[in-house]
Formats: structure tokens, C-alpha cells, sequence
């Protein structure tokens, strides 16, 4: 996975970068977290870790920043590529979101979420997320299923 060249076809085509990480623990649980409803993109919304990538910062770089802000966690690896979308933000600025599978350290039952962004969060199973998904935007729940059917594999 050439995180380097993903960034620069995204520059190339015009498009501001948003990472994300699909955190999957020993247990096939992934970690979400629910949006507050006053935030800007997505609002109420359950989302992976991530966000925008700074002026000067890599993909990986950008990563790691956004799992200590959200989580308190530390980035550990980045073990592969799960979805690659194009958007547009409500301010008319093109979007390429790369969400990628990834580990962390730190306790996992007790992240540090920014609590002026997310109004909740949890560790979902398969089954959990199957029934996120039947709640309403479900993008990112989808996002998550990717990635837990390709670790299976």
C-alpha cells in the first residue's frame, strides 16, 4: 500500500486528504464513535477515527495525530488499504477520504474521546454493526464491515 501516492493522485486531482482508521481489536470489534450533532460534516453520524490532513503532514503522519487527539490512543501500524472515497464538503471543497485498517496502543476500553466532537462511543462486533447500519447514515458502519471481512480473510 503506497500511502505517499495515494496523497499525490489526491493533490494532483484537486482534492484535500481525510484519513481515517478502522481500529479492530483482538476480539474482531471495531471502534466508532457517535458524532455530536452540531459538528460540520456528518453531524450525528457514528464515524471511524480520523479526520483532515494538515498542510505538511504525510497520510500517516496525519493518522497518528488524529487517533492521539480522538482516543488518547498511539498509532501502532497500518496494515492495509479498506475504502478510498471522493467528496464534497458542505463548503464546496473536494474531499479524498482514505480509510485504511490499522492498530493502536492503549487501553481500548477507555479512550479519551473529544467530547465537544462525539457524544458517544463503543467496540462493535459484526453483529453490532449490522444493526448500526439499519439506524440511518451507515457510511462509515459500512466502512467498518469492509475492513472486518478482509481481516477475516
Amino acid at each position: 500500500m503506497d500511502l505517499d501516492g495515494l496523497q499525490r493522485r489526491a493533490t494532483a486531482d484537486g482534492r484535500a486528504c481525510v484519513v481515517g482508521a478502522v481500529i479492530v481489536n483482538e476480539r474482531a470489534e471495531v471502534f466508532l464513535q457517535k458524532r455530536a450533532p452540531h459538528v460540520r460534516h456528518f453531524p450525528g453520524c457514528w464515524d471511524i477515527v480520523g479526520g483532515h490532513v494538515e498542510p505538511g503532514e504525510d497520510l500517516r503522519t496525519a493518522l497518528a495525530r488524529e487517533v492521539l487527539e480522538e482516543t488518547g490512543w498511539q498509532l501502532d501500524a497500518v496494515l492495509g488499504l479498506v475504502h478510498v472515497v471522493d467528496w464534497t464538503a458542505r463548503d464546496g471543497v473536494p474531499k479524498r477520504e482514505i480509510d485504511v485498517l490499522a492498530t493502536v496502543s492503549g487501553d481500548l476500553g477507555r479512550p479519551r474521546i473529544e467530547a465537544d466532537k462525539f457524544t458517544g462511543d463503543g467496540l462493535f462486533g459484526e453483529a453490532g454493526l449490522l444493526e448500526l447500519a439499519t439506524d440511518g447514515d451507515s457510511a462509515m458502519v459500512d466502512v467498518a464491515l469492509r475492513a472486518l471481512s478482509a481481516r477475516a480473510r
